[in-house]
């Protein structure tokens, strides 16, 4: 199975133009800026469009706007996942979006923690601690996330959010994908593809 890994498009989605071939592709969140409802369909309705069999997407911490919403009717093979799975060809994908409210309460440590073992390809917007999340002389990942992934031990784990470590890295059998579209001002990175 190809997967294209996409996050952190920051409303930029359209200009991304011709996608590269895959089964799955996956936004990991961000694909708002300023996180408004307009924003967010016009994501949906880009992605809905897209030629690709299947499309999973979780919200990120610019995606505010779909807190706590009841999504439905995207269409066959888009999967809105929020703190739930979809299996796709033998394949299992969990996702765990970030939400401020989540944050501020404490609900995303323990959604974190909830990630079920087996899982093979984890969504989160956030990444682990020490993995791809460097910058500005600070690790922003999550300790938690990291603990769980040693539990998990997923075959992919496709995040974003630390757009500065954009890139793919593979510790101890688990390949991790950091695929922040956006880079420094209107630069767009490499699109992140991956086998499974």
């Amino acid at each position: 199975m190809k997967i294209l890994h996409l996050s952190d498009t920051h409303g930029c989605h359209r200009r991304l133009g011709d996608l590269p071939e895959a089964d799955v592709v996956v936004h990991s969140g961000d694909f708002c800026m300023v996180g408004s409802e307009r924003e967010a369909i016009d994501f949906l309705d880009w992605l809905c469009d897209l030629p690709h069999r299947h499309k999973i997407f979780i919200c990120g911490n610019h995606d505010e706007c779909l807190y706590e919403a009841t999504i439905s009717g995207l269409g066959p093979g888009v999967h809105y996942l929020c703190n739930s799975g979809i299996e796709i060809d033998g394949i299992s994908f969990y996702g765990v979006p970030m939400f401020l409210h989540d944050s501020l309460s404490g609900r995303q440590a323990k959604h974190l923690s909830a990630i079920p073992s087996g899982t093979d390809v984890v969504i989160t917007h956030t990444p682990p601690h020490g993995i791809l999340d460097f910058a500005d002389g600070i690790n922003y990942g999550s300790p938690v996330l990291s603990a769980r992934l040693g539990t998990v031990k997923p075959r992919l784990h496709l995040f974003g959010h630390i757009h500065a470590c954009h890139g793919i890295v593979t510790i101890d059998g688990t390949t991790y994908s950091n695929g922040a579209v956006m880079a420094g001002g209107d630069a767009i990175n490499e699109m992140n593809v991956l086998e499974i």
